[in-house]
């Protein structure tokens, strides 16, 4: 009988049914609602900090233009606050607001018909209201906004490819970098979005599996080339050159130079190796999930 013995291994025990349907459950709600927080997020976040300073700015410079339509003082004033005002030779009626003064009757019309909220108690309110009934209405602002987003996008993208915009850009993130806190935000946000958003200029020809940083360590990695001519000579057979990325930021890893013999092809998309490296290996892709392991994962 031998002295040690190997430890019984423990037989799996399953999870509740009533567990097992809310895990699935929730699996199959949480990536389309996460989804749709995210998007509405960037939405609120663009709104809250373009949009409403850019509409408000509109606002203003609209209303400093119809400044000059407010009146102060104005003879044979009605009981009801309304005088006559001869513009251009033709008799416009005037309406007076709370503080005093008087704007064109057809604007407080406006307002008073289209708002049902109580009138604002100054002529500068009773315009800037005005404005955004008038000119500023979100069923056009919104559109509108989106399509000029959109081109200044594009605009700055072209510029930038063509290189207009590199010294203005890196003048800005040098002194970003001068700052203690901002910086380290600023490179992990930047390093996220570059990753996602910019096309990438290493074309990964497939995936495979390295044993490294040492022998019996199995890590993911992405195939770039076949390797340097002189490491090729010294080790008497093809190499391929693979880059390793590190979990869960997948922008950074090793490129290391290995016998083409030592790798091993895996059967996954660069998608699929990009959400096992993300999620620190809990996402595996369905093909390469045990049978045991797939059936009882949840």
């Amino acid at each position: 009988m031998p002295l040690h013995s190997e430890p019984p291994i423990a037989a799996r025990v399953p999870s509740h049914p009533f567990r097992r349907a809310v895990l699935r459950g929730l699996a199959v709600v949480l990536p389309p609602l996460l989804t749709i927080v995210i998007i509405v997020w960037v939405g609120n976040t663009v709104a809250l900090y373009v949009l409403e300073p850019l509409e408000s700015g509109v606002r203003s410079t609209l209303v400093w233009t119809h400044r000059d339509k407010i009146r102060d003082d104005l003879p044979n004033v009605t009981p009801e606050g309304m005088a006559m005002v001869e513009i251009d030779g033709r008799q416009v009626p005037y309406r007076r607001v709370n503080d005093g003064r008087f704007v064109p009757a057809p604007v407080y019309e406006t307002v008073r018909s289209e708002d049902p909220g109580p009138m604002p108690a100054t002529a500068l309110g009773v315009y800037e209201r005005y404005v955004e009934i008038v000119y500023l209405k979100r069923h056009v602002v919104v559109p509108v906004f989106l399509c000029l987003f959109i081109i200044l996008l594009y605009l700055l993208g072209k510029s930038f490819a063509a290189g207009v915009g590199t010294f203005f850009l890196n003048s800005v993130e040098r002194g970003i970098h001068k700052l203690p806190l901002v910086r380290n935000v600023y490179s992990s946000v930047k390093q996220v979005t570059d990753f996602m958003l910019s096309e990438r200029d290493i074309e990964y020809t497939r995936v495979v599996a390295v044993e490294y940083p040492r022998k019996g360590i199995w890590s993911l990695g992405l195939v770039t080339s076949n390797g340097m001519l002189d490491i090729r000579n010294a080790a008497k057979e093809p190499v391929l050159s693979v880059l390793v990325p590190t979990s869960p930021m997948p922008m950074t890893g090793f490129t290391v130079t290995i016998k083409r013999s030592e790798a091993v092809d895996v059967n996954i998309s660069l998608d699929q190796a990009f959400q096992f490296i993300f999620s620190c290996g809990v996402v595996v892709p369905p093909q390469q999930l045990l049978k045991g392991q797939a059936q009882g994962s949840l």
